[in-house]
């Protein structure tokens, strides 16, 4: 099939005069979607495709669903934009409903224009409210791309950005398949990520640590779901030190994992927690921090120096009020962990058995990778850390060439689809993605 007469101009177009993230320029070839609905995308060639990446892990609720697709209407026909210092009826109605599925008592919302927005201003009120500058932040993990969100960013797209003068101290967080602490099982490695942790703090000066920023459950590095035991030793020490704990639920939060937030797997209260993507699944940008009662007191009585002209936008709030009612009203959170648990989990783990590409699959909910090594026994990844290789290129083709839009990092394949995937949907995914393993088994030491 050939472009369709639109969809050649677009891509012409985008060609001549669209610069794109995180890309070389010269080596793009953009695919053009057309159109989409629920679980499912169009592209240029009038190829439907199952969106098995909810397109950058943020369409929770899929794609085009009527009740947001109408509020953002009915906004739009009532107030387009207003100034963040008015008050108006979606930002408060969206931060209302927020803060009643927070955990704990993270009842103040400061609205921001997306995930690496919300994270800078939680950093920026931590130093604030402790007087202290460094922070903490794990390897192996993604921010954003802003100045302060790229640096604290644990993987190789910090490097271009990187000068060492950020006030960002990095460490090691539990990952047992490709553990740095040589652990023989989780409990091992929790116990020794933590002791590395407390290591950390103590020879950087605890007094001298704002804040230590975790993903709750990481997620374009690569989806290691942690131990409660973790993520509570961390808040002991943040309690102990002084230090505020700053969850990065920005992909995790909404549903992601089979609740509203991923840190409520864990029976855990951060200081403030930072969210985007799902909150309205990216129909209009909007992202935030939930503030814990002790932080927002620190601006009781003084300015907080910051803000944006865009800040709690009523087309993104009114997107953000349709689409928590949506989740709440259909279920939409439970089908997630549901999905998880009866079908997207035990559909992975068979495929690992069969493919021996497979080194390791994890998560929980609509929130998996798949681990692609060369080498089950040395554990060798299918592409370098920080890369790619034309084993990833072929695996990427043929997903695409079987109906799957797939997710993928170095050397993992993400499965990430709609928090409103269905048994049949899911089941769809997994057996285009059992035959497309078949190219990936073909660079492994197995078929030489």
């Amino acid at each position: 099939m050939t472009l369709s007469d639109d969809a050649a101009r677009t891509y012409e177009l985008d060609r001549r005069h669209v610069f794109h993230s995180w890309s070389a320029q010269a080596h793009l070839t953009p695919t053009v979607l057309t159109a989409a609905e629920g679980c499912y995308v169009w592209d240029g060639e009038g190829n439907r495709l199952l969106d098995f990446s909810s397109m950058m892990v943020n369409t929770n609720i899929g794609h085009q669903h009527p009740k947001v697709v109408a509020a953002i209407q009915a906004q739009a026909a009532t107030m387009c934009t207003v100034a963040p210092h008015f008050a108006n009826d979606a930002r408060s109605e969206a931060a209302r409903l927020i803060s009643e599925r927070t955990p704990g008592e993270l009842d103040t919302i400061f609205f921001t224009n997306g995930g690496a927005d919300a994270v800078e201003h939680a950093v920026r009120m931590a130093r604030l409210h402790t007087g202290r500058y460094k922070v903490l932040t794990r390897y192996r993990s993604y921010h954003g791309g802003t100045e302060t969100a790229v640096n604290l960013t644990g993987d190789p797209r910090r490097w271009p950005n990187d000068h060492g003068n950020a006030g960002v101290v990095h460490f090691f967080g539990p990952f047992l398949y490709r553990s740095e602490f040589h652990a023989h099982d989780e409990a091992q490695e929790t116990e020794r990520a933590l002791s590395h942790l407390a290591r950390t703090i103590e020879m950087e000066g605890p007094a001298t640590i704002a804040a230590i920023v975790l993903e709750s459950v990481p997620g374009t590095a690569g989806i290691m779901v942690p131990t409660p035991e973790y993520l509570r030793g961390v808040r002991e020490l943040c309690d102990r030190y002084g230090i505020v704990f700053i969850a990065d639920e920005v992909m995790s939060g909404f549903g992601r994992t089979g609740k509203w937030f991923a840190i409520q797997h864990f029976d855990v209260v951060p200081d403030l927690l930072t969210f985007a993507k799902g909150v309205n699944s990216g129909y209009v940008p909007l992202g935030g921090v939930a503030i814990s009662p002790a932080i927002a007191a620190s601006f009781a009585q003084r300015p907080y120096p910051g803000g944006l002209t865009y800040s709690g936008h009523p087309l993104a709030a009114a997107a953000a009020v349709a689409t928590i009612t949506a989740m709440h009203e259909e279920g939409i959170v439970d089908n997630a962990f549901d999905i998880g648990a009866r079908v997207l989990g035990p559909g992975l783990r068979d495929l690992a058995a069969r493919h021996p590409s497979i080194g390791e699959v994890r998560g929980i909910g609509v929130f998996w990778a798949i681990e692609l090594v060369r080498d089950r026994v040395t554990r060798e990844p299918l592409a370098p850390y920080g890369g790619t290789s034309p084993a990833m290129t072929e695996l990427v083709a043929a997903c695409r060439a079987g109906g799957v839009l797939p997710f993928v990092n170095f050397n993992r394949l993400h499965v990430v689809p709609p928090c409103v995937i269905s048994e049949a949907e899911a089941k769809e995914g997994l057996a285009i993605l059992d035959q497309a393993l078949n190219v990936a088994d073909a660079h492994t030491v197995d078929a030489r």
